[in-house]
């Protein structure tokens, strides 16, 4: 991890920056799997399981004798753990509930507001080296409780077990059965997104697709937002920031910052902190756990984009942490209270030394599914509104005609959009030769 003491404000652009590939040909690429898959439909997207994830698929479609025997294979333990989560999940979101609004904004104009499930949705869920059941109930759990009618989930058939055929982890199906998935189809990457974008022979199209992926994914998803169907947001690598000071426990801070190295090569991980004992002693926790995880060869690769960041006090720490605007801020300080009132850009921020990011991965409640990449200073994470459209009506009595008609001809004239006014004098004339 690259180390900056004091830096200066010319030098925060390079400690926020992401890794990235490059951009010219990840787009590319991603662009003609994409456009291959449109065309072929299903025989495309089995050729790029075999290419990308190495299985060959006679069907796309998990079965019901694939979801009894995924049942039997979790442990009852883990079932348990599964659906308490799901159990705080759907407590959070049902909360956020939107109530209907009804509003007379002149005599005789009514306007009201609605929020209505989208009707189509589609899930991605990682796969390549962990099986994220947890992103199941994060992406679905919400979906039930708005009411979509068609939950379609796609994840990479990379589970491999001699013992059993399955190609997709048995807590993946058991977690999208729990929180109410339609349907869901073996298919990973670039070629799951253009497959719900597009549809295939088996794959239905779908209106919006939520999910977090590599840089890959991202940029498909960002690829059919622009004309084919509406995206979540743009959810890549994850990222966390922790906020420390001489309070901060530097076992728990190297714990966090390995807990999201840990999801893939292409991750990132951020200290910022006022005291510099506090830099040095994360510095040798991180190495130390380092060595401990089954998948530090990862982690490794991670911190390698990794920076620690040594400021001078508490404000200079909170702006950085704005501009960097992370997926997820860990506030490891006893002051937390008052530092999270600082908070200006983040995706989801954990308060005080026992919030650690896995709480909120798992089981607190919270959405885990947030923007990445810097897109927190524009995108929330998903909630319950993300799975909804909220509709407007309005009624205009005879007078409401009379009292907003004029206002409204004056307007259309001097926008030159005659048929507009003409729409609102006919109505006008109508009531005056009455």
């Amino acid at each position: 991890m690259k180390v900056y003491k004091y830096p200066g404000k010319e030098q925060w652009a390079e400690i926020v920056r992401r890794p990235h590939l490059d951009n010219a040909q990840l787009q590319a690429t991603v662009c003609n799997v994409l456009a291959d898959v449109q065309q072929r439909g299903d025989e495309a997207v089995k050729e790029y399981e075999e290419r990308f994830d190495h299985v060959k698929l006679d069907s796309l479609v998990v079965t019901e004798e694939e979801m009894a025997e995924a049942e039997a294979l979790v442990s009852p333990k883990l079932k348990d753990s599964i659906i308490l989560a799901y159990s705080n999940i759907r407590t959070f979101h049902e909360a956020q509930f939107f109530n209907p609004i009804k509003v007379q904004t002149t005599l005789g104009v009514v306007c009201s507001q609605r929020s209505l499930p989208i009707e189509k949705v589609g899930l991605y869920i990682p796969g390549g080296t962990a099986p994220l059941f947890s992103t199941v109930l994060m992406l679905a759990t919400p979906a039930q409780i708005a009411g979509c009618r068609e939950i379609v989930l796609c994840t990479p058939p990379t589970y491999r077990d001699e013992k059993t055929k399955l190609s997709i982890h048995p807590a993946i199906l058991v977690a999208a059965r729990i929180a109410g998935v339609s349907k869901i189809f073996k298919v990973g990457g670039v070629q799951a997104i253009g497959a719900m974008a597009y549809g295939t022979e088996s794959v239905p199209k779908v209106y919006k697709i939520f999910g977090p992926g590599n840089q890959y994914v991202m940029a498909a998803k960002q690829q059919v937002s622009l004309g084919d169907v509406a995206i979540d947001m743009p959810a890549g690598p994850s990222e966390v920031c922790v906020v420390a000071d001489a309070t901060s426990v530097p076992s728990f801070v190297a714990a966090d910052l390995l807990s999201q190295a840990e999801h893939g090569v292409d991750s990132q991980v951020l200290l910022i902190t006022t005291c510099e004992d506090m830099l040095n002693k994360v510095q040798e926790e991180v190495k130390c756990q380092l060595e401990a995880l089954p998948r530090k060869d990862i982690a490794a690769q991670a911190l390698e984009n990794s920076r620690l960041v040594l400021v001078h006090d508490k404000e200079e720490a909170m702006e950085l942490s704005n501009l960097y605007a992370p997926e997820h801020l860990i506030i490891g300080t006893d002051d937390w209270l008052m530092l999270a009132g600082k908070v200006v850009n983040a995706g989801s921020v954990f308060l005080g030394k026992y919030a650690c990011e896995s709480a909120g991965d798992y089981a607190s409640g919270t959405n885990h599914t947030l923007p990445t990449h810097g897109y927190a200073t524009a995108y929330s994470g998903v909630n319950l509104d993300s799975y909804c459209r909220k509709v407007t009506f309005q009624a205009l009595t005879e007078e409401g005609v009379l009292n907003i008609g004029p206002a409204v001809e004056q307007m259309a004239e001097a926008e030159q959009l005659q048929a507009h006014k003409n729409a609102m004098t006919l109505r006008i004339r109508s009531l005056q030769s009455s």
